[in-house]
């Protein structure tokens, strides 16, 4: 099973990014093989719809869970269609993240925001 995270830079201790489509990279994690990648998250500088861009990026990785603090509805339209779960982030520490998921101990998130267009 793989999942992503929204992250700050490209290192386990970095933290969980706030943002979902502007995050800089996304941590993709194994849980089974527990090998990462981390991916750069090229919809973060986009103009507009970097929510959109980022999901369809996280969807073409084949994840099947998505660890975020928040998403906007466009972005997790895309999610949920992709058959991606999503699930709400407890703080902001990557490896407790990845714990709290693998002990099925984190939230689904449904609480989606009508998202920050045009709020780069």
């Amino acid at each position: 099973m793989k999942i992503a995270v929204p992250v700050n830079d490209k290192f386990m201790e970095s933290g969980v990014c706030q943002s979902f489509g502007r995050a800089p990279y996304f941590l993709i994690y194994d849980i089974k093989s527990k090998e990462s990648d981390f991916l750069e998250n090229s919809a973060a500088i986009s103009r507009g719809g970097a929510g959109i861009k980022a999901a369809q990026l996280v969807a073409d990785r084949k994840i099947n869970a998505l660890l975020a603090p928040r998403c906007g509805e466009n972005a997790a339209e895309i999610i949920k269609a992709a058959n991606i779960k999503l699930f709400k982030t407890i703080g902001d520490s990557i490896s407790d993240n990845i714990a709290a998921f693998v002990d099925e101990k984190l939230p689904l998130l449904e609480d989606i925001h009508a998202g920050f267009h045009n709020h780069g």
